[in-house]
C-alpha cells in the first residue's frame, strides 16, 4: 500500500517537476515523494493552486483537509480509480430497498459491536473487571436482528458505544479521564485524542472507497445528506475501535502522550502541533501493522483491511454474496 503524508506546517504546496513540495512561511523547502503516496493530510494552513490539484488528480493521490479542532474539513478527491454505472445503479437499489438497506446496515452495527467489545476483552483479560461490559455488549449485539428499522438500529449501535465508552476511564491511565463522549468542541484530553483519531479513520475510507466503483455518498447505516461521505461513517464505525481507540490506548498508557501536548482554545480542548505529530505518527504505524489473512492466506496491513471491506460490499452488491463486515480474528 502507498503512504499517507502529514503536512502540519502553513505555508504553500506546490508542483515542483515530478514531486509535491511544501515551502513553509519560513520559506523553508520539504519534498514529499509523489510517487509512493496515497494521500496528503493537511492539518496546518496551506495554500495551493489549480495547477497542483490536477498534478494530485493525474497521480491518483487525495488531499483530506483538517481544520479548527482537528476536524475533517474536506477532500480534494482525484479521479475514481475506477467507474462502473453497473456497481452505482446496484448500490442505489440496495440503498432504496428497505430490507436490504436495513440488512447491510444491520452487519456494520455487530460489526462495530464485536470490534469493540474485542478492546474491552482484551483488557478484561489483564484486569478481570468488565464482564458486565461484555456481556452487555452481547446482549445488545443479539438484539441487532430485532431492530425494525434503521433509526432502531442506531439506537442499539449508540447503546452499544454507551456502554463501551464507560470502560475507557478504567484502562486509560489516571491522569486521563474522559467521562461522557462529547466531540463539538472536545471538552477533554480523551474526547480531543478520539475525535482526531475518528477524523483520520473516516478520511482514510474516503480514500479506501475512491479505489472501488462505490459511490461515497450512499450509505446505508448513517443516512445520505449533504456535504459528507456518508458510505465512509459506515465503514469507519467498523475501524474507530481497532485503529482510533487501540492507538489511543497505547499513546496515553506508554505516557508516549501527557496532558501537556493540549491547549484549551476557545472552551475546546485540541492537541498541541507536536500532539498531533506523535498521534498522527502513531497511526499511520497501526495502518502499516500486518495480520495474518484467514480467506486471503497472506498478511495484509491494516490499511489494507479498509480498502478491502469497501470491496467485500462492492462484490455483495454485485453479486449476491454474502456481506460479512470485518470482525476482528486476531
Amino acid at each position: 500500500m502507498d503512504r499517507n503524508y502529514h503536512v502540519f506546517s502553513n505555508g504553500r504546496l506546490e508542483r515542483r517537476e515530478e514531486s509535491l513540495r511544501l515551502v513553509t512561511e519560513d520559506n523553508e523547502k520539504k519534498h514529499i515523494p509523489i510517487e509512493n503516496a496515497e494521500a496528503v493530510y493537511l492539518h496546518g494552513q496551506v495554500d495551493f493552486n489549480t495547477e497542483l490539484v490536477g498534478f494530485l488528480n493525474d497521480n491518483g493521490v487525495a488531499a483530506h483537509v483538517f481544520g479548527w479542532h482537528d476536524y475533517y474539513s474536506g477532500s480534494v478527491m482525484p479521479e475514481r480509480g475506477q467507474t462502473s454505472g453497473q456497481t452505482l445503479v446496484a448500490q442505489v437499489d440496495a440503498y432504496q430497498d428497505a430490507d436490504h438497506r436495513q440488512e447491510i446496515a444491520a452487519s456494520f452495527v455487530r460489526g462495530s459491536i464485536h470490534n469493540m467489545r474485542a478492546n474491552v476483552a482484551y483488557y478484561d483479560g489483564r484486569r478481570d473487571e468488565f464482564g458486565p461490559t461484555l456481556n452487555r455488549l452481547d446482549e445488545v449485539r443479539e438484539r441487532v436482528s430485532e431492530a425494525s428499522d434503521v433509526p432502531e438500529l442506531m439506537g442499539f449501535e449508540a447503546t452499544a458505544r454507551k456502554a463501551y465508552y464507560d470502560t475507557f476511564d478504567r484502562i486509560l491511565d489516571e491522569e486521563f479521564e474522559m467521562g461522557s463522549r462529547e466531540y463539538n468542541p472536545p471538552p477533554n484530553e480523551v474526547n480531543s485524542l478520539l475525535s482526531f483519531g475518528n477524523s483520520l479513520v473516516y478520511a482514510n475510507c474516503v480514500s479506501a472507497i475512491r479505489a472501488t466503483a462505490l459511490d461515497p455518498a450512499v450509505s446505508f447505516l448513517h443516512e445520505p445528506g449533504e456535504r459528507r461521505y456518508s458510505l465512509s461513517l459506515d465503514l469507519a464505525d467498523l475501524f474507530k475501535p481497532l485503529l482510533t481507540d487501540r492507538v489511543t490506548f497505547r499513546l496515553v498508557n506508554r505516557r508516549q502522550l501527557t496532558t501537556n501536548d493540549f491547549e484549551t482554545e476557545l472552551g475546546a480542548c485540541l492537541l498541541t502541533d507536536s500532539g498531533r505529530k506523535t498521534y498522527s505518527k502513531a497511526f499511520e504505524e497501526a495502518l502499516e501493522r500486518t495480520v495474518q489473512h484467514p480467506a486471503l492466506d497472506r498478511k495484509v496491513s491494516y490499511q489494507y483491511l479498509l480498502r478491502l471491506e469497501a470491496y467485500k460490499l462492492k462484490k455483495h452488491l454485485l453479486t449476491g454474496e454474502a456481506y460479512e463486515p470485518f470482525e476482528r480474528w486476531w
